[in-house]
């Protein structure tokens, strides 16, 4: 297998959730939803990871996080960090707010020099999820991928999320429809923002993408034009999916799309870590996963 990098972007602070869920433990030896993911990649064939985070919680992060994976699989640590920009820009002094994924990746351009799978923090995808990426980078050296998960395996029983709901021809992804207020109501049909029916078998993107790294050269030339349109916009993101429909449309990228049959679970409301801790149990009691990750 060539090499593979697992990048986690786990800069973010949950603001529905309330709290860095990234540090959230869910697994019965504190756990977090993070070293199930590392777990999966190392079994996966994956040699490195790569972890996006802010500098201010360096400290508890590797406490909590990294350093449990020494000896395991190399680990780096990169920064996102508001006054990362390129040229003659700078950050206005009001903004808080992170600049988005597309920039959080960024981060790593500096890290990785081999195909990569780019993931959220505080989100389980499973064991199948990393194997069909790295199965995808083991036969080509090129072009982008994505894990397509089915949306009823997607949603919460605790509120409304947002889907990227894919369009493909022929395996590649044609589009990424952002689509919110996805929900099941009372009578078990599934509703969202938009005039569609939706069935459950869509497949969604999960922000789980395969890349080279010709995606960092594709990334600083569109941060730079996106903070030319948006340096003073104080909530503007520059965001994954938007790069990648903007390459499609463009020609400029393929986006192979895997379908996984895994089944994803996160931390999007607080009233959901009953459920994943639920679910992390039934999978070690079903031998997915052994009692103790690392």
């Amino acid at each position: 297998m060539k090499d593979m990098t697992l990048l986690v972007m786990a800069a973010g602070m949950g603001s529905r959730y309330g709290g860095l869920k990234q540090l959230d433990a869910v697994g019965p030896n504190g756990e977090t939803i993070i070293d199930f993911s590392v777990y999966d990649a190392i079994r996966a064939g994956y040699n490195k990871v790569v972890f996006i985070i802010r500098k201010d919680f360096e400290k508890q992060f590797k406490q909590k996080i990294s350093n449990k994976y020494k000896n395991k699989i190399d680990v780096e640590i990169v920064y996102q960090d508001l006054n990362d920009l390129p040229g003659s820009f700078r950050c206005p002094n009001e903004r808080s707010k992170p600049w988005g994924t597309g920039h959080a990746i960024l981060a790593a351009r500096n890290a990785i020099s081999e195909p990569f799978v780019a993931i959220n923090g505080d989100d389980f995808y499973g064991k199948e999820s990393f194997e069909v990426i790295s199965n995808y980078y083991s036969s080509v050296n090129s072009g982008f991928a994505m894990a397509a998960f089915q949306l009823d395996k997607t949603l919460s029983e605790n509120g409304s999320v947002s889907r990227g709901i894919c369009e493909q021809n022929s395996n590649e992804l044609v589009t990424v429809v952002e689509t919110h207020d996805i929900k099941k109501n009372s009578a078990g049909i599934i509703e969202c923002d938009r005039d569609i029916s939706l069935l459950g078998s869509e497949l969604v993107s999960m922000n789980m993408w395969g890349f080279t790294p010709t995606l960092f050269d594709h990334l600083e030339k569109m941060f730079n034009d996106f903070l030319t349109d948006n340096i003073s916009d104080l909530k503007s993101e520059f965001l994954i999916p938007s790069v990648i429909n903007d390459l499609i449309e463009k020609n400029i990228e393929k986006v192979k799309v895997l379908k996984t049959q895994s089944t994803w679970f996160g931390v999007t409301y607080v009233e959901d870590k009953a459920f994943v801790e639920s679910q992390i149990k039934e999978l070690i009691q079903s031998g997915e996963y052994p009692v103790s990750l690392f």
